[in-house]
């Protein structure tokens, strides 16, 4: 399969009106799928404020109900081809948003920066951003092992293990991501917990004074999850998004 036809699997397409105004795509984080969002889902479709948003999931290529090859490398080109591609057949024509969740932060990222002006906003989910000094620092890398080690792989197919490794390598880990934050264009809201242990805290303040711009941060009390206090603080950005459409 060439580029060009790289797709991923949608999940969940919902909108409680007949008239969206406004599309939100939801892309799940390293070892996980769509399911992530199942509880955010179910309480964002039922505030009648975003009756009139359309909430679409999607599997990462490795993940879930998507391709999975010994073919593929699992790296930003191959990610972004595949949402591209799903985005296009959607067939929206209200404004959209993209929803990251770890490294699906990253990949709702560097989408923007590639198509940029299709893209109304960003909301970004416990963004774990380092770096280079943090990529080369030793103590990090035994961090980033720690946590290899604790997503257990062994009932893992080959080549889900393949996707997992090599979406750590090749996104998690790419040394541009800090630098493609830094200089976005699109607007973007990071919502992150205090007690997130794979953010580094001091990241996230540089940023917002490097890009005061277009970047904008809410902190909550969670952890590193889709939890309550994430999906609270997503309800109200989209709220925010509709009520401005409609001024």
């Amino acid at each position: 399969m060439s580029n060009k036809e790289l797709t991923l699997t949608k999940t969940h397409d919902y909108c409680k009106s007949k008239k969206p105004q406004l599309g939100v795509v939801l892309i799940h984080g390293i070892a996980s799928d769509s399911s992530t969002f199942e509880k955010a889902l179910h309480y964002l479709e039922d505030l009648d404020a975003l009756k009139n948003v359309r909430f679409i999931t999607f599997d990462l290529l490795g993940s879930g109900k998507s391709l999975k090859s010994d073919e593929l490398n699992y790296d930003y080109e191959e990610q972004l081809t595949a949402l591209n591609n799903s985005i296009k057949d959607l067939k929206l024509n209200v404004p959209l948003i993209l929803v990251g969740h770890s490294l699906g932060t990253f990949i709702v990222t560097r989408y923007a920066s590639t198509f940029g002006k299709e893209i109304s906003k960003l909301v970004l989910i416990s963004p774990p951003v380092y770096t280079e000094a943090d990529l080369d620092n030793p103590l990090f890398e035994k961090g980033m092992q720690a946590f290899k080690d604790a997503v257990s792989l062994k009932d893992r197919k080959i080549l889900q293990e393949k996707a997992f490794n090599n979406s750590m390598k090749n996104v998690v880990l790419d040394r541009k991501n800090y630098k493609v934050l830094s200089g976005l264009k699109t607007p973007a809201v990071l919502i992150y917990g205090a007690q997130d242990q794979f953010i580094s805290g001091y990241n996230i303040p540089a940023l917002l004074k490097n890009n005061k711009e277009y970047l904008r941060a809410i902190e909550t009390d969670g952890r590193h999850g889709v939890s309550q206090d994430k999906y609270y603080r997503l309800g109200e950005i989209l709220e925010e998004d509709l009520n401005a459409e409609n001024i």
